[in-house]
């Protein structure tokens, strides 16, 4: 039996099948090996999938084997991780274009996976002023001594000073790459990257060997964000990346953080103009910066109840598997789905159900808790 981890792996091989419509296909059918046998009228009633993606899909598919491709992937690149996996970085499953290949090199810690461990991401110019490298460390060494993991993308500048200090402090970093997970980029950060190794986590969707492309670093953004459970824009001008990453952070449901400055410095803009759209100020007391970072909630472990629920009708058996499967606390839906053995479009359809009888609520990022 071919595992669905393949079939992520073949999909994503399709031109025109991005992370987007990857997890809408997996959404419609339930697995992706369910979408891989589907006529092309099925595929069509999936929303994104117009003619010439079909065309592609029909053309494409027949050429390609799933089992023999993720055999052959897996001996080019000794390490990665698809949504199919349960080591796949929890957080990730909770946006709505999960890298459906997630490469990685370093040390990995099962609780950041998990979500059970805090991360947050720093990020901001390449050109940082005094101001902005001395909060960057300052901050970083906070966080890495209280048990946060620092997630940034070891450009220049502010990301290269952020994974320095959470290092300096024994803490842990993660570093999300626009390159393969062998490519150094910038060259100058070799050694920093030999560090990470040992002290961190390298990540990217990218395979071994790509080199750096200006069109991989927007995208990679977006995986700094979902990875954290807030993003730090420490000084960003008004066309930064950083401003992406919090763009992405917004739309992933973060919490974004910016470091104020002066209204005629150039590498605050950007951090002004976040704090003018609602982003909360970083001021001098870091206990309060880290209170507000403590207070976001982890992702617990699961204890599904079997126990009749109290005050509630009698549910259906679907809707009871599914209600038996969500917690106090917020879930992704891809977890639900894990957990109930069901497919993705009855677990849908049954939190609908369970969200209109008033018994559940949904969060952003596609989060389901117990009313």
């Amino acid at each position: 039996m071919v595992e669905e981890g393949a079939y992520w792996l073949a999909w994503a091989q399709i031109s025109g099948i991005g992370p987007v419509l990857l997890r809408r296909l997996q959404q419609h059918f339930g697995t992706l090996a369910t979408a891989w046998n589907a006529t092309k009228v099925q595929l069509g009633e999936v929303e994104g999938f117009g003619f010439q993606t079909l065309e592609k899909v029909v053309q494409q598919r027949s050429r390609l084997h799933p089992e023999q491709l993720f055999t052959k992937h897996q001996q080019e690149n000794s390490h990665f991780w698809t949504p199919a996996d349960a080591d796949y970085p929890r957080l990730l499953l909770e946006t709505p274009s999960p890298p459906p290949i997630l490469y990685y090199r370093g040390e990995v810690e099962l609780q950041e996976n998990l979500g059970q461990k805090p991360m947050v991401g720093i990020v901001g110019t390449r050109q940082p002023s005094e101001y902005g490298i001395r909060w960057t460390r300052q901050i970083s060494t906070a966080l890495a001594k209280n048990g946060f993991t620092v997630v940034s993308g070891m450009a220049e500048g502010i990301d290269t000073e952020s994974h320095i200090a959470a290092m300096k402090a024994g803490g842990r970093t993660i570093a999300v790459l626009g390159t393969g997970v062998d490519v150094i980029y910038p060259h100058k950060n070799r050694d920093l990257y030999k560090q990470i190794l040992t002290a961190g986590l390298v990540v990217s969707e990218y395979p071994t060997k790509t080199p750096p492309d200006r069109t991989h670093f927007p995208r990679r953004n977006r995986i700094i964000a979902g990875l954290s459970r807030a993003i730090l824009v420490m000084e960003a001008p008004l066309k930064s990346g950083a401003l992406i990453t919090a763009t992405y952070a917004n739309e992933f449901g973060r919490d974004v953080y910016a470091l104020p400055g002066r209204l005629d410095d150039y590498p605050s803009q950007g951090c002004l103009k976040l704090l003018s759209q609602g982003a909360t100020f970083i001021l001098k007391e870091l206990d309060e910066l880290l209170t507000m970072l403590g207070a976001i909630p982890q992702i617990d472990a699961i204890e599904t109840s079997t126990a009749p629920q109290q005050l509630m009708p009698t549910l259906s058996p679907e809707l009871q598997t599914v209600m038996n499967a969500i917690a106090s606390d917020a879930l992704p839906f891809d977890f639900i789905v894990q957990q109930t053995g069901m497919a993705a479009g009855s677990v849908s359809s049954a939190l609908l159900q369970l969200e209109l009888m008033g018994f559940i609520s949904q969060l952003p990022g596609m989060r389901y808790q117990k009313s």
